[in-house]
């Protein structure tokens, strides 16, 4: 008997119609194009979207900088008898860490305005001469990365002090390094800092995971709580062969995490950058345009610039350009030096011996403008009328001492001025802290204030 041979094909096609008519669905589903299910091509797009989402939060952050300054209102705090505030930072949403010129450490609740005062860590040896702590104080405060440790001075100001976060139980102090005062901190590292001294040297701390197991073990709830004393892991002169050796002071710190450089900026006028990972290694010095006190420094991560303060000007420094590329604006208040600066988005906030708040946009490459009127969020731009002053917010009264040195050579000076000698944004970037005091050296006061 002879088989029947039928065509593949030919049998498809019989069977297809009465495949379908016992279940349509999956006709239909044959149908729908076929569906990715690969993780990666899941994690790609997740990527896509979070991007898209971070440059929105970016953009949102940049306009709000923009916007804040003009809006801002002061909110002033009394601080008793203390004597001119020199270094703060943001612990919390709600509390700030200050340092004082009489030696003060103490905590503010931006809240309630209360104050607590945290006790300073000593030295393992008391030095021989009465440290003048009157002339100098704490200069510096600068959290770690992580924010669980604290770096600031110690009750001899020639020394670094650790306190652990957010307890600010004390940790450890460096105490034999520096022969003068340490005017500026900067942390190279979750458990690395870098602090320089008027002595003209850069002291190289670590705080190991011995040093912190030992404040661990010694923690006891009964008793007052101990700390350790460190060495430092190197220390450093600044270059002293361009200038008068005895100018060679070095006033601030900045430090570049993405390329692990740190610059410092001494009195004599000049910028110095240095590697600073495992040790202190120097890259170069470079002359400033401004030479005549260059007390502050800031970095600019985003913008690859460091911000110099001098006494009339704020010079833009990259140090991967030649020295012609370094450009300078002036603060338009001679004489009364720039005493703070600091960087937020693309706003460069600008604390001044005269007790002024500037704003410099560094995309427009020039201060922000008061304007003419706020109007509402519908509103197309907020133009500033031509010719019309720079935004400039002022300090307020704060306390002054009318002590025998103001009655001898200021008690015909209605009003001083408090110098804005430290502010800081809190993690919102909508709270800015301002504190400081008068600006000459003689006399007694402080300013404190929150402008939200």
């Amino acid at each position: 008997m002879a088989r029947k041979i039928v065509s593949r094909k030919r049998k498809a096609a019989e069977l297809e119609p009465e495949q379908c008519s016992q279940d349509q669905t999956l006709c239909k589903k044959k149908k729908l194009p076929l569906v990715k299910k690969s993780f990666v091509c899941y994690l790609a797009g997740q990527q896509i979207k979070l991007r898209n989402e971070q440059s929105y939060h970016q953009a949102l952050r940049g306009y709000a900088a923009h916007r804040l300054p003009a809006l801002l209102k002061e909110e002033e705090f009394q601080f008793g008898t203390l004597n001119k505030v020199f270094a703060s930072q943001w612990l919390n949403h709600r509390q700030v860490v200050c340092g004082t010129k009489c030696n003060t450490l103490l905590v503010v609740d931006v809240m309630t305005g209360q104050i607590t005062k945290i006790p300073m860590l000593k030295d393992q040896e008391q030095p021989s001469a009465i440290v003048d702590q009157q002339g100098c104080g704490i200069h510096a405060i600068e959290l770690n990365p992580s924010r669980t440790l604290l770096a600031t001075g110690g009750d001899n100001p020639n020394s670094i002090a650790v306190y652990r976060l957010p307890t600010l139980d004390p940790v450890c102090v460096g105490d034999d390094g520096h022969k003068d005062w340490i005017f500026s901190i900067a942390w190279v590292s979750d458990t690395m800092a870098v602090s320089g001294s008027r002595d003209g040297s850069m002291g190289l701390w670590e705080v190991t995971e011995e040093v912190l197991s030992q404040t661990d073990i010694s923690m006891d709830p009964t008793q007052v709580p101990s700390y350790t004393h460190i060495t430092h892991k190197a220390l450093k002169d600044i270059p002293k062969e361009y200038t008068n050796p005895y100018n060679c002071k070095v006033r601030a710190l900045a430090f570049n995490n993405n390329s692990k450089e740190l610059g410092a900026v001494s009195l004599d006028g000049y910028f110095h950058l240095w590697k600073a990972e495992e040790n202190l290694t120097k890259l170069l010095s470079t002359k400033l345009p401004h030479c005549r006190e260059n007390v502050c420094l800031a970095y600019g991560q985003e913008w690859s610039v460091y911000a110099v303060g001098s006494q009339a000007h704020v010079s833009f420094l990259d140090p991967r350009q030649p020295q012609s590329y370094v450009k300078s604006v002036s603060s338009r208040e001679r004489g009364s030096g720039i005493r703070s600066v600091s960087f937020y988005e693309h706003i460069i906030t600008v604390g001044t011996g005269q007790g002024s708040l500037l704003f410099y946009d560094i995309r427009a490459q020039k201060f922000m403008e008061r304007l003419s009127s706020i109007t509402n969020y519908n509103s197309e731009k907020l133009k500033p009328k031509s010719g019309e002053e720079i935004l400039k917010l002022t300090s307020g009264k704060g306390w002054l001492n009318h002590d025998e040195t103001w009655r001898n050579y200021f008690s015909d000076i209605d009003h001083f001025p408090n110098a804005v000698y430290t502010h800081c944004y809190d993690s919102s970037g909508t709270k800015l802290f301002v504190a400081g005091g008068p600006l000459p050296s003689g006399l007694h006061g402080n300013y404190a204030g929150l402008w939200s």
